[in-house]
C-alpha cells in the first residue's frame, strides 16, 4: 500500500488565481441579483445539505454508477418512493450533483461521481456526517453557542464531544469514517507542499492510527517515526505500519498529550490537534510539546487557517463547526504566532497547499 503516492498537484498560486475568479463570479452574480433573492439563497443552504444528505444515505450515486436510470428504477434500487426520488433528483440536478438527460433518466455528473462509495477521491463519508441528525441536531444549536461562546453539543448531550462519541458508537463510527476522509484529502496536499526528509525523527502527536505518519515515512526513507496515541487507539496502526512497509521504521507509544510527548524527536506533527481545544488546553498541548522537543526541533501543525479579510474560505465554516462541537477554534495566522508565543515556540513560516489545510512550521523561541 503506498499511502505515499503523491499525484500531481497544480501550483497553489494556480488553485488561488482559480478561487479569487470563482469569488468574483460569485459577487458578480449577488451584484445583479436582488438583495431578498441572494438571502433567500443563503437561507435554504440547509435544505441543499440534507438533499445532498439523503441522496447520499439511500446510495443513489452507486445506484447510477452503471449508468442513466429513471427516477422509478432508481427509487426500486434504493427503496425509496418513485415520486419523491424524482423531486429530490430533479432539485439536485439544479445544483449539478445530477443531469437529467432528453429521455428523462438521470445519470451522475463529476460532483456526484465522488459520491460513489467506492469512488477514490470519495467525500460519502463526511457529506454522512455533515447531514447527519445528531450533528444536524449540534448545529440546531448554533444560537446558543454564539450568545455563551459553549459548545452546544456539550449543553445538548450533557457530556464533551469525546465522551459523547465513546458513548454513542454508531455516530462516533459516523465521525471517524469523515475524519479518515478529511485525512486523505490533507495528506497529499502536505507531502507535496513539505519536505519532511530533512528529519530524522517524526513524532506524529495524536496521529490516530498513523496514516499520515506511514505516507510521510514512505517519502522519507531515512526517517523513523514516533506514533503518539490513547493506548486504546494505537492498535489499529500496527497493520497499516506493516501494509505501507514502515513498520521497522515505526514505534507505537501510548499517552496522552496533557501530560506529556515522547521526547527527542526533530520533528513533531499535531494534524487537527489544536483547533480541538480553547487556549489554555491548546497551549498545554504545546507547552508539554515544547517540554520534549531539542532546541533545534520543529513543531510542525496542519490546520485550517483563517485568511485575513472577508473572501471565502472553508476555515470560516470550520471555525464556527469547533465552536459547537468541542469548543475549539480555528486561528488566524496572528493568533497561531500568539499562541506558540504563550508555548514557548516562535512561528517561523507558514506554508500554503492546496488543500483545506496549511502547515505551520514553529522553533523554539
Amino acid at each position: 500500500m503506498d499511502l505515499a503516492a503523491v499525484r500531481w498537484f497544480p501550483p497553489v498560486r494556480v488553485v488561488r488565481a482559480v478561487e479569487l475568479v470563482r469569488s468574483a463570479l460569485t459577487k458578480l452574480t449577488q451584484l445583479i441579483a436582488p438583495s431578498p433573492v441572494n438571502v433567500l439563497e443563503l437561507a435554504t443552504g440547509s435544505w441543499v445539505t440534507q438533499a445532498v444528505y439523503t441522496a447520499t444515505k439511500l446510495g443513489i450515486p452507486d445506484a447510477l454508477a452503471g449508468g442513466p436510470l429513471t427516477a422509478e428504477e432508481i427509487a426500486e434500487k434504493v427503496g425509496a418512493d418513485s415520486d419523491g426520488t424524482h423531486r429530490l433528483l430533479r432539485a439536485l440536478a439544479a445544483k449539478s450533483v445530477f443531469r437529467e438527460g432528453g429521455d428523462g433518466r438521470f445519470e451522475l455528473t463529476a460532483m456526484g461521481q465522488s459520491l460513489r462509495s467506492d469512488a477514490a477521491d470519495s467525500v460519502r463519508p463526511l457529506v454522512l456526517m455533515i447531514g447527519h441528525p445528531a450533528h444536524w441536531e449540534h448545529w440546531g444549536g448554533l444560537l446558543y453557542s454564539v450568545q455563551t461562546g459553549k459548545s452546544s453539543l456539550e449543553q445538548l448531550r450533557g457530556l464533551s464531544a469525546f465522551d459523547f462519541f465513546e458513548e454513542n458508537e454508531e455516530v462516533a463510527q459516523v465521525f471517524n469514517d469523515a475524519m479518515t476522509v478529511t485525512s486523505e484529502m490533507v495528506i497529499g496536499p502536505v507531502l507535496a507542499a513539505y519536505d519532511f526528509t530533512k528529519y530524522r525523527t517524526i513524532v506524529d502527536v495524536g496521529g490516530g492510527h498513523g496514516r499520515l505518519l506511514a505516507a510521510i515515512l514512505q517519502q522519507s526513507p531515512d526517517s523513523r517515526g514516533v506514533l503518539f496515541e490513547l493506548p486504546p487507539v494505537l492498535p489499529g496502526a500496527c497493520d497499516l505500519f506493516v501494509d505501507a512497509g514502515v513498520a521497522d521504521r515505526t514505534e507505537a507509544v501510548g499517552g496522552s498529550f496533557f501530560e506529556s510527548v515522547p521526547a527527542d524527536g526533530d520533528a513533531y506533527v499535531l494534524k487537527n490537534i489544536v483547533h480541538d481545544w480553547p487556549e489554555e488546553q491548546a497551549i498545554e498541548i504545546l507547552r508539554n510539546v515544547r517540554a520534549a522537543m531539542p532546541d533545534e526541533g520543529r513543531v510542525l501543525l496542519i490546520e485550517a487557517v483563517i485568511p485575513e479579510g472577508n473572501g471565502e474560505h472553508v476555515s470560516k465554516w470550520l471555525n464556527l463547526e469547533m465552536l459547537i462541537q468541542t469548543g475549539g477554534r480555528e486561528r488566524t495566522v496572528g493568533q497561531y504566532s500568539d499562541l506558540l508565543e504563550h508555548a514557548g515556540l516562535k512561528l517561523s513560516r507558514v506554508v500554503p497547499t492546496i488543500g483545506p489545510a496549511s502547515l505551520i512550521e514553529a522553533i523554539a523561541r
